[in-house]
């Protein structure tokens, strides 16, 4: 490009504000002809520093950012502390759960402590500390399960403390309780689903009483006393809850808790129970393909879990 006569060339790097350091604003230097017009009020305002402008904004746009990344980072990773804990109410047995074919996300990978009994109404720090306490008494094993619940065998079991916050154990045998600690072994999945159902269960039923837990497995599974299953590890008794409170199992049908007995039931079912037996006469209901009535269970759900490896 070349001159022309009447044409005047600016420098492109000429600085139309001037920062200064007082007060972050800059005075205007220049009047091009741009500025043509204006009065001297406006001429004489004071114009906010461009650059220090700029430099909030993209700070504040940063902020935003770390803001919404803080937010979803929460919600993922909360129901996977809190929800996978709470195993969530089905308020009715008609919904079904995933199937326990892995540790399921809403399930804890780890044994429960502190983080949900923190959330549990009226808890005292003291209180929370035990449940961590007797929590970690337990010997997490990583289990295998062979064969089938009524001829099949265990490996690496874990076993289920006699009692514990929300459970205690009763010997079907001898009618008595605590059950014998060999009953109450099991693959580690399993209790720890378990134990998730049965505090939330107490979470949301804070005056309900703990959970009696019968049998189990064997340690290294195979055929039990008094069972015709229970041989791999994935099955467990748990008796409903009575109305008196009493920590036995019911003697007739009438002496159970229904809204709480069925409240258990709607539980085992959301956390993935491959199919849960109950008696006749309780008047429990769940999916035709996962509840199904069957003899001799009108004291106590009977809960059986896939095999992992299945």
């Amino acid at each position: 490009m070349a001159w022309r006569d009447g044409e005047i060339w600016l420098d492109t790097d000429v600085l139309w504000f001037r920062d200064t350091s007082d007060d972050a604003r800059a005075s205007l230097e220049l009047h091009a002809p741009s500025f043509a017009g204006l009065d001297s009020a406006a001429l004489a305002a004071a114009i906010p520093n461009g650059l220090a402008q700029s430099r909030w904004r993209r700070a504040e746009r940063e902020r935003r950012r770390a803001a919404r990344k803080t937010r979803a980072a929460a919600l993922v990773v909360g129901p996977a502390v809190l929800l996978s804990l709470a195993a969530p109410k089905l308020g009715g047995a008609s919904r079904t759960g995933a199937a326990l074919e892995h540790d399921p996300p809403s399930l804890p990978s780890l044994p429960p402590g502190e983080t949900l009994s923190a959330k549990r109404p009226g808890l005292t720090p003291a209180r929370a500390r035990e449940r961590a306490l007797r929590f970690s008494e337990i010997a997490w094993g990583r289990a295998t399960s062979y064969g089938l619940q009524y001829a099949g065998s265990l490996s690496g079991a874990t076993q289920l403390p006699v009692e514990g916050p929300d459970w205690v154990t009763w010997n079907p045998n001898r009618d008595l309780r605590p059950n014998a600690p060999h009953r109450l072994w099991g693959h580690e999945q399993m209790i720890r689903t378990l134990l998730a159902v049965l505090q939330a269960y107490r979470a949301e039923n804070p005056d309900a009483p703990r959970v009696v837990v019968g049998d189990l497995s064997l340690r290294h599974g195979g055929p039990m006393d008094s069972h015709r299953s229970h041989q791999n590890g994935l099955d467990v008794d748990v008796y409903y809850p009575r109305r008196d409170q009493e920590l036995r199992p019911p003697s007739t049908p009438d002496e159970i808790d229904r809204r709480l007995a069925q409240d258990l039931l709607d539980r085992f079912v959301a956390a993935g129970a491959q199919i849960v037996f109950v008696g006749y006469r309780t008047g429990l209901r769940g999916p035709r393909e996962r509840v199904e009535p069957y003899p001799n269970h009108e004291d106590h759900l009977h809960v059986r879990f896939r095999n992992p490896r299945s």
